[in-house]
């Protein structure tokens, strides 16, 4: 039913002896069989084999006692096989296949893809129609062709390949280091310390060890298990009988109960006083100006829309109102005038510092900043805690929902977590451009960066820990921001120091990936010129030893040929490669 091969992961060449036929799907003998003829390939030096295979968690399991009971099966002695998943295939496996078969975190993969058959089937798909009227010794010829030729092109095309690689690799490294280094500043070094000692206990032992790289903690009891379970559990002398079922009754109404009319009063209560309060602020203004002239007509606020939320989700946060004044902001509703919401406040950074500096207000230009800076703090130490917890929810809740309700309940949980996520950028937002006016000379634009709406998204290393294209992910810059601490006061054992562990732990195995690629990458400059240099002197030697003048001429041009690729490897690999053995 089709043809199988094995090709190394590194070159992408195809490895002779390992071509097999599938009588009947793609049955494990077959796979053995190439496999085992692989490793016996020129392998008396190696002690330690990567096999990566699309379903490597299951192939691997007997794989020893398949070889051991088959005759036809042979492996080189005391060989260490390590097997893995390719990285788009195990986005396809279960979760905890990640940990256990990604090329992630296996110590000196490098940065493959281990999809690499993948890419060399592509051009067999044009013979395929013409191979299968052929006979089978035909069939053998021609595949073998077309093999050998992919061999050799990939050969030909080793040292632009190489420098394209050590390019990106030297990038990614710079990248990823950064990012690395980072997220350790800011992080408590006894947890680092931790952290790092069972990083190197799953190098070393791997198997359930290497499930450090999944999130711990159970999924949080859904509303209809707790009901169940206070069902279940025995009645007090003092219970009613029916209650619990009278109380999910409750909270079921409860959800779906739209604004009352005691809430649109608080609305208005909450809209007069801030209007009461603005108004008093700035009549207290003057004392504070010496007399400066407040056109309050001037500014407006400047809240990034993006920000803002739509209509539709204000009106399905309606549903979750709470009384609290810093949770939720006021719909929307006709009003006398200007809403106080929309009403302009007049602070000194609207005019900037330079006016500020001229009219001789120094202090409060001081002030203002400083209370600014912490403004910021603030805001960005709330946005982290409400990223991470939403990230949790997606994980813990939202993707394991049994049910349309329980899936309901927690989107309505994010959207809740959403509108806190907005309520704090734009805040911050307004403390960036006061202090980017109150101090426009310094070094605030860098600390304080723009945050832009693609930096708020859940962070996938919860949500999609398996997916595929992770090997150059990195935070965004309010996680690992210089100066703040509060990263080393998270809650022992919580939600977040379970966002930051993973957060590390993936970001020192991306950091050493690329060290092991940039090291793979000059090694094999090394190789590759010495290759060369080796198929020049032995057809050198054919030549001397040719007696036919046709011979001698073939090895010659083939000399050439070779002595041609040392140069070009040589000249392009200056100053890259590792120094000679």
């Amino acid at each position: 039913t089709g043809i199988g091969a094995t090709a190394c992961a590194w070159h992408g060449c195809f490895v002779p002896h390992s071509m097999v036929d599938f009588q009947k799907g793609e049955r494990y003998m077959n796979t053995d069989y190439s496999i085992c003829n692989a490793l016996e390939y020129h392998s008396e030096s190696i002690t330690k084999a990567l096999v990566i295979c699309d379903v490597g968690c299951q192939w691997s399991i007997n794989f020893r006692s398949r070889v051991k009971n088959s005759p036809s099966l042979l492996l080189p002695p005391a060989l260490e096989i390590v097997s893995a998943v390719g990285k788009f295939h195990l986005a396809a496996h279960k979760l905890s296949c990640f940990p256990r078969y990604s090329l992630n975190f296996i110590k000196g993969a490098g940065h493959l893809d281990g999809e690499i058959l993948e890419t060399l089937w592509a051009p067999f798909n044009k013979i395929s129609p013409t191979a299968r009227s052929m006979t089978q010794a035909h069939r053998q010829e021609v595949c073998d062709d077309h093999m050998r030729d992919s061999n050799w092109k990939k050969l030909v095309g080793m040292v632009p390949s190489l420098l394209k690689k050590y390019k990106n690799s030297n990038k990614c490294l710079e990248e990823m280091n950064e990012a690395y280094e980072q997220l350790t500043a800011v992080l408590d070094p006894d947890k680092v310390a931790r952290w790092e000692s069972d990083a190197l206990r799953a190098e070393a032992d791997r198997g359930e060890a290497l499930d450090i790289y999944l999130l711990k903690g159970d999924k949080a009891p859904s509303f209809q298990e707790v009901w169940l379970q206070l069902m279940k559990n025995p009645k007090s002398p003092s219970g009613n009988v029916g209650s619990v079922a009278w109380l999910a009754e409750g909270i079921s109404i409860e959800d779906s109960h739209p604004m009352s009319t005691r809430q649109e009063v608080k609305i208005s209560e909450k809209r007069q006083r801030l209007s009461s309060r603005i108004e008093k602020f700035h009549s207290n203004s003057q004392a504070f100006c010496k007399g400066l002239d407040i056109d309050l007509g001037a500014f407006t606020p400047q809240d990034d829309p993006a920000f803002c939320g739509s209509d539709e989700e204000e009106h399905e946060d309606r549903e979750f109102w709470d009384d609290d004044e810093g949770d939720w902001e006021a719909p929307e509703e006709e009003v006398e005038g200007l809403a106080s919401e929309l009403m302009s406040i007049w602070m000194p950074s609207s005019i900037g510092a330079a006016k500020l500096t001229e009219l001789g207000l120094h202090d409060l230009l001081k002030e203002e900043r400083e209370l600014r800076i912490g403004q910021a703090n603030d805001c960005l130490d709330q946005l982290r805690t409400d990223l991470g917890n939403m990230a949790m929810l997606y994980q813990q809740n939202f993707r394991t929902a049994n049910s349309t309700r329980e899936g309901t309940r927690t989107k309505k949980e994010i959207q809740k977590v959403v509108a806190r996520v907005n309520k704090h950028v734009r805040s911050y937002q307004r403390a960036r451009q006061a202090i980017l006016r109150l101090d426009p000379d310094g070094n605030m634009a860098e600390k304080y960066q723009e945050t832009l709406p693609e930096d708020l998204a859940v962070s996938k290393e919860v949500t999609e820990e398996n997916r595929f294209g992770q090997g150059t992910s990195k935070l965004a810059w309010f996680w690992v921001i210089d100066g703040e601490k509060s990263q080393l006061n998270v809650e022992v054992g919580g939600l977040m120091e379970e966002f930051y562990r993973i957060n590390w732990l993936k970001a020192r195995a991306r950091r050493d990936r690329w060290k092991e690629e940039v090291s793979l990458v000059r090694h094999e400059m090394l190789w590759t010129g010495l290759w060369f240099e080796y198929h020049k002197k032995m057809w050198e030697q054919r030549a001397l030893q040719s007696t036919e003048p046709g011979t001698e001429a073939y090895a010659n041009k083939q000399m050439g040929l070779w002595s041609d690729f040392a140069s070009k490897a040589r000249l392009m690999f200056h100053g890259k490669q590792m120094d000679g053995i």
